[in-house]
């Protein structure tokens, strides 16, 4: 393969590095989080707390307590979440380890204000799992009047994600198949997809050596290469 070609394969993918994130969107008292599955998650409000409050409780569902703080103490419910949560009292923050799909919810912290009168806030909690790295399959590849047609396509099975190709297309495609032409060239052309949820992203690559063979995978050629370069060097090293 071309060095061309491997230089637009290894930018292409250092540019796609999964990303693992946090999305937040508030809706009048309603805060949407997303979070990515088995990482740690703060459930708190913008806002301070009401000054000198009696009682503050979170809820998982309307009736399904998880903590009350009352009196100075903090009283944990037998629930799915005991061992797991954490309360604290000045900011009325819930830490919730290790979350999982399960946990999604919307969340209720009420508060009973020195006066007599709650009030609440509500966090609905997405959680879901990162997404698997896809595997190319070439459905179909033929030349086409000294052309080669590509039928490519990129599916995670039960995962509803966004499809996304990159290379060197006219555009990007939001498609989880990609059917392109490529022309007489002289170096090698990669094909990447990622898909991607709210939280994660992963990246497949697949690349043509002319006129229109499959090229040995992306990772294992430059890691190969690398090493070509790297273990002579080192030996010679330890031989000074």
């Amino acid at each position: 393969m071309g060095s061309r070609g491997w230089n637009w394969c290894l930018a292409l993918e250092l540019l796609l590095l999964p990303l693992s994130l946090l999305a937040i969107s508030i809706q009048g008292y309603l805060v949407h989080m997303t979070v990515v599955s088995s990482s740690n998650v703060t459930l708190n409000i913008s806002e301070s707390l009401p000054e000198n409050y009696k009682q503050l409780t979170w809820f998982y569902t309307f009736n399904q307590k998880i903590v009350e703080w009352d009196s100075g103490k903090s009283k944990y419910f037998e629930s799915k979440f005991k061992g797991r949560v954490r309360l604290d009292p000045q900011s009325g923050a819930l830490y919730i380890s290790k979350v999982q799909k399960e946990d999604n919810s919307t969340y209720i912290m009420r508060v009973l204000k020195k006066n007599g009168n709650e009030q609440e806030w509500k966090i609905k909690l997405q959680v879901l799992d990162p997404v698997p790295k896809p595997v190319i399959k070439i459905e179909k590849r033929e030349d086409v009047d000294d052309n080669c047609y590509l039928k490519l396509s990129c599916v995670i099975p039960g995962e509803s994600v966004n499809y996304t190709w990159y290379g060197e297309l006219p555009k990007e495609i939001q498609n989880s198949v990609l059917e392109t032409t490529l022309k007489p060239h002289k170096h090698s052309k990669c094909y990447t997809c990622q898909v991607s949820n709210s939280v994660s992203s992963e990246n497949g690559t697949v690349c043509f050596s002319p006129p229109c063979t499959v090229a040995r995978s992306f990772g294992v050629e430059w890691i190969a290469s690398w090493l070509v370069v790297t273990v002579p060097t080192i030996l010679g090293l330890l031989l000074i």
